[in-house]
């Protein structure tokens, strides 16, 4: 079967990440269909309605008779449906577990063998990391909060089926169709844009990061390289960002000399994050970031530029 003639599934392919991934994968010759439930109300994939590589359908990726007549004719399966993070987890508990653990179990059970499956898990699987130590995908796996629980289990249910490859990303960040404000990189941008300051707690906490269009790039690896890739699990990272929130700071302010930030014992993150993460097994399969973090800090600047949070406001 050659490249071309691939067909993708991604469900939730109209979220922050898959309104990168799905044009990506469009790009490089494969036939996309998206399976989304739209919760947010937008319509991030609006250009590629003229393709005839693309289709799309309205739907929920927990309901079997939704799935099952969109699983015939894939290639892949890329499940990106999923309540992410650790707050939104805790906001809609059922949701969670429905979402990021049972509609995997209900997807392994309904797919082929033959069917490749390659999802993102997160870095958050590792909890508390030891100081000084790198995590590697050997690391054990001790995830903090129900966010990182359900991504572990739905992780374990892929690579114990087979013909599956999971990534584990890194933080992710960079503009998108489908923007979100909240994550690390792209929050901090943002409060230095519009209000040229921010509060840190837990400063020292160390994570590791990666461009939105870095995680596109690695799934077509993964597809291109699936045959030898298979039924492991990666890290996905840059190598030369495992950064404090302090040091994050430090970078942005290079960018934007006005930007202050202070640190006060003002809250915790759920997850705890506190790790530094190899990627080397990822890079050692000829995988390389592309963007760095510079390279989206400018990009997020001039995002700021059009993007204002301001639907409850006047200004």
């Amino acid at each position: 079967m050659s490249q071309q003639t691939y067909s993708v599934l991604v469900t939730g392919g109209a979220g922050y990440l898959g309104s990168i991934l799905v044009p990506a994968l469009i790009a490089e010759g494969y036939r996309v269909t998206v399976l989304d439930n739209f919760l947010f109300g937008q319509a991030p994939l609006n250009q590629l309605c003229a393709d005839p590589k693309f289709d799309v359908h309205h739907g929920d990726a927990r309901e079997e008779g939704v799935l099952k007549p969109l699983l015939k004719s894939a290639d892949f399966v890329i499940p990106l449906a999923a309540l992410v993070g650790a707050r939104l987890c805790d906001l809609d508990r059922t949701g969670a577990q429905t979402v990021n653990r049972d509609a995997i179990l209900t997807l392994l059970r309904l797919a082929g063998k033959n069917q490749g499956i390659l999802m993102p898990v997160t870095n958050s699987g590792y909890g508390i990391g030891e100081k000084g130590k790198f995590c590697t995908e050997e690391s054990p796996l001790r995830p903090i909060s129900l966010y990182g629980r359900t991504k572990v289990e739905a992780e374990r249910a892929i690579l114990d089926r087979g013909n599956g490859i999971t990534f584990r990303l890194a933080t992710v960040f960079g503009m998108s169709p489908r923007m979100r404000i909240d994550l690390l990189v792209n929050d901090f941008v943002y409060r230095a844009v519009t209000d040229r300051a921010v509060v840190l707690f837990e400063p020292h906490f160390k994570r590791n990061f990666i461009h939105v269009r870095d995680v596109a790039r690695v799934f077509i690896h993964g597809i291109r390289n699936f045959e030898s890739l298979k039924d492991q699990p990666y890290n996905v990272g840059l190598s030369d960002a495992n950064l404090s929130k302090l040091e994050l700071c430090q970078k942005i302010k290079e960018h934007i000399p006005a930007f202050v930030f202070l640190d006060a014992p003002l809250g915790e993150d759920p997850d705890k994050r506190d790790y530094i993460v190899s990627n080397e097994k990822i890079e050692r399969s000829g995988f390389q970031p592309s963007y760095s973090l510079d390279d989206g800090i400018r990009e997020l600047i001039k995002g700021y530029r059009m993007l204002r949070n301001s639907r409850y406001s006047n200004v």
